[in-house]
């Protein structure tokens, strides 16, 4: 039976290396995937799936417009997987999209993307993947002032925390930072460990 999954991490966690080494695999055994992607992210160009480390590919590009199932089920032959990166951006029918495609159509679906936005709030896509998703995994990474697991992203501004702003606001390390709760909350207190060691 096919499932619905999502793994959620902080930013740089390592999402997308994730997602192009499902596909890779899929692939080299000689299995069709569809890779598809938000459009709203759009730093690498419209319709890319890219991580930090310069990997990249193109994907199809999810818009409100877009009805997943719709497109998936017109394909032919069926893919074997459908993997999605930045899914917190979706909106919640495209991820009810996701699940009739594992329902109906019994390809599986791995989504990726993000748990929380810099206020702590869940993105609409997020919060019904926790909902909707048969599996859940996260993937994890450490924080970038200390040791413990980042569960929190840190958006700055010219060096110095924001905590009220638009939910969404594309950017990368420029302006956003993994932390845990500890460093979230003060981040005073990482750069003085930093400075210590």
């Amino acid at each position: 039976m096919a499932q619905l999954y999502y793994k959620y991490g902080t930013m740089n966690s390592g999402k997308t290396i994730e997602i192009l080494k499902v596909a890779y695999n899929y692939e080299e055994q000689g299995k069709s995937v569809v890779l598809m992607t938000s459009a709203i992210d759009t730093r690498d160009g419209f319709g890319v799936v890219s991580s930090r480390i310069g990997m990249k590919r193109d994907a199809i590009a999810i818009d409100d417009e877009m009805n997943i199932y719709d497109f998936v089920n017109a394909l032919s032959p069926k893919p074997y997987c459908v993997l999605v990166d930045e899914a917190h951006f979706l909106s919640r029918k495209s991820v009810y999209e996701l699940a009739q495609i594992v329902d109906e159509l019994n390809i599986p679906v791995m989504a990726f993307g993000l748990k929380n936005d810099f206020q702590n709030h869940l993105f609409e896509g997020s919060e019904q993947l926790l909902l909707l998703a048969d599996k859940i995994d996260e993937i994890k990474t450490i924080c970038y002032f200390c040791k413990k697991k980042a569960t929190m992203v840190l958006r700055t501004e010219n060096g110095k925390p924001v905590y009220e702003g638009a939910q969404i606001q594309i950017g990368g390390n420029e302006s956003y930072t993994s932390v845990c709760r500890k460093h979230y909350f003060h981040p005073e207190f990482g750069k003085m460990d930093i400075n210590k060691s």
